[in-house]
């Protein structure tokens, strides 16, 4: 399979899913936009994906206060399969038909895969409430969609690993989106778009593919420039005041070097010749 086929397939049920997912997206705009889509591709192609993750010491562990997972962006040191798959999710199309259910023009993929990629989380991983980077690498283009097909079988809502949305703040319920095998989950990322991964809670890993849109405007007029925010879960008071500390110096210091002191290494880094 290439990524002009799993395109076709992933464009043709989106599409015939369009008013559905319209109506999600709709319903949910005011506080975190957000849509999901089941079976999105024939089960033993969402198993051949699965199948193809590395294992986790291949991958890059990101560990510390904000997030505890298994990550990666460099996608020729992996199976080609994954780099196929990542990129069907930008073909023109799909692009084109993802905004235009959530009612954004412009919208660009990520060829450089910006925090994008493969991801896994195992037992007691997590990732806190947080909010994306509001820009890309180059702080040129503003983050508007955030995409996440899930691949792992069987995976049960009561193992954790979901995604969490957080539309009226930590002092309010959130709302969970089971990351069920084949499931693709689309939210809008902008100023109040507070989202996290609970913790796992089982002996196994949840696999996700992952892909971000950008556009030359943001999702909501008065959406700002601003770091990838965390703040602790709601029984976390200390976390909370500890990752608001250091979301604040960041951003003084992204006051003053605009693009950071150091590069984030989380990108693909192609070969020119490429």
């Amino acid at each position: 399979m290439k990524r002009q086929d799993y395109s076709a397939i992933i464009y043709q049920n989106i599409l015939d899913n369009k008013e559905t997912l319209k109506q999600q997206y709709e319903t949910s705009k005011s506080g975190i936009g957000y849509f999901y889509l089941d079976n999105l591709l024939p089960e033993e192609l969402a198993l051949e994906i699965y199948n193809a993750f590395p294992e986790a010491k291949d991958m890059v562990l990101k560990k510390s206060i904000r997030e505890d997972k298994y990550v990666a962006a460099q996608m020729n040191l992996y199976n080609p399969l994954l780099e196929e798959i990542i990129y069907a999710f930008q073909d023109a199309k799909i692009v084109d038909l993802v905004a235009e259910i959530c009612g954004l023009k412009g919208a660009i993929p990520d060829e450089n895969l910006y925090a994008g990629g493969i991801s896994m989380m195992g037992y007691k991983q997590f990732l806190n409430p947080h909010l994306d980077n509001s820009h890309d690498k180059d702080r040129k283009l503003w983050r508007i969609l955030n995409l996440l097909y899930y691949v792992t079988p069987e995976w049960e809502e009561s193992y954790g690993g979901n995604l969490e949305l957080w539309p009226d703040g930590l002092k309010n319920p959130q709302i969970t989106i089971h990351s069920k095998f084949n499931r693709l989950a689309v939210m809008a990322t902008h100023n109040r778009s507070l989202h996290s991964v609970s913790p796992v809670t089982h002996n196994g890993y949840r696999c996700c593919v992952s892909n971000y849109y950008f556009s030359q405007s943001p999702v909501h007029d008065d959406d700002t420039f601003h770091v990838t925010s965390f703040r602790g879960r709601p029984e976390n008071k200390l976390t909370d005041k500890i990752l608001q500390a250091d979301a604040w110096l960041r951003m003084g210091i992204r006051k003053i070097f605009k693009k950071g002191i150091v590069e984030n290494p989380h990108v693909y880094k192609k070969d020119k010749n490429d």
